[in-house]
């Protein structure tokens, strides 16, 4: 019991020390607050931030934007060359084609000022039909519609885009807003002929073979014979006309001929709506007793017995 009773004094001593720990006048609890009170930074509201206004974006100025459409098209006529080959110059009807279409699509998004907003629509308008118009060339020449470089070079001229763009400009232009479009130098395109008759290869004619030939056909043409992939003699035949090749010498030839529009005397082919056949059958030619003469027409003939096959160009012999 006695051991009990200084247990419990002991305990009494350590709370009255743990009360009177604190200090101060009384008037404060064991952390230094006073009783009922709140500390004021705890609930002071903080204030309110003011919202900082977002500024209105500043447009760009129109005649960079403009002039970044049209300079990359600008670039993509530059490569249309006349003296390029017929791949290349395809190649370079491609990519200004495109740079066009971007040019027009780039534009139809792009914001401009109300002055020039009508001339906008039109120049977009003006773009897609060059676009369009190139794209066109472009599969003349895989169809053989044209030929030759200077006969594309001459269809781009006559593209109706290449004379709208720049009337669209000159209204940007008016308003204030000059950017710089390079028309190229086109070609006209040409219908050129030989005189009928006229032996565009001449070989050696010390023979007394014939060769007569009939053009019913619906545009000019070029007939040749040939030995081992090379043409011998070669004979222009106009559209509905006839002509001969007389004094061919003895021997196996193979027969080709070549039809289209606009003889070209230095490339010696035609440069538009060009098609290349050769003739599925050999022509011999003997003399004896007696000489060989052969006639062909180059149409469709009702009981004709002259079978003939398409060539490619690459494998047609020059004439």
């Amino acid at each position: 019991m006695k051991s009990f009773t200084k247990s419990g004094l002991a305990v009494g001593a350590t709370l009255l020390l743990a009360a009177c720990s604190g200090g101060g006048s009384g008037d404060t609890d064991g952390f230094g607050l006073k009783p009922g009170k709140t500390d004021a930074a705890s609930t002071t509201a903080s204030p309110t931030p003011t919202p900082t206004p977002t500024p209105t974006p500043t447009r760009p100025p129109y005649g960079p934007v403009l002039a970044g459409y049209i300079d990359p098209v600008n670039t993509a006529l530059g490569k249309l060359n006349a003296s390029a080959s017929l791949d290349a110059f395809s190649t370079a009807l491609q990519e200004a084609a495109t740079a066009a279409t971007k040019a027009g699509s780039g534009l139809g998004y792009a914001d401009e000022p109300a002055t020039v907003t009508t001339a906008r629509r039109q120049l977009v308008v003006a773009l897609g039909q060059l676009s369009t118009d190139l794209t066109k060339v472009r599969n003349d020449i895989k169809k053989k519609n044209v030929c030759a470089t200077t006969s594309a070079f001459a269809e781009v001229g006559q593209s109706e885009g290449l004379k709208a763009v720049p009337a669209a400009l000159a209204q940007m232009n008016a308003a204030g807003y000059p950017v710089t479009f390079n028309v190229p130098q086109t070609p006209q395109l040409q219908t050129r002929s030989q005189e009928n008759g006229t032996l565009v290869r001449e070989g050696r004619l010390n023979g007394s073979g014939v060769l007569n030939v009939d053009n019913g056909g619906s545009s000019d043409a070029v007939v040749s014979l040939a030995q081992n992939g090379k043409s011998i003699h070669s004979v222009y035949i106009g559209k509905g006309k006839k002509a001969s090749i007389e004094g061919v010498e003895d021997g196996t030839y193979d027969v080709y001929f070549a039809g289209g529009v606009d003889w070209d005397p230095s490339l010696k082919a035609f440069t538009q709506s060009c098609d290349f056949s050769k003739f599925d059958d050999t022509m011999a030619f003997e003399t004896g007793r007696t000489y060989t003469s052969w006639s062909i027409t180059l149409q469709p003939t009702v009981g004709g017995n002259a079978k003939t096959s398409d060539v490619d160009e690459d494998k047609f012999p020059e004439p």
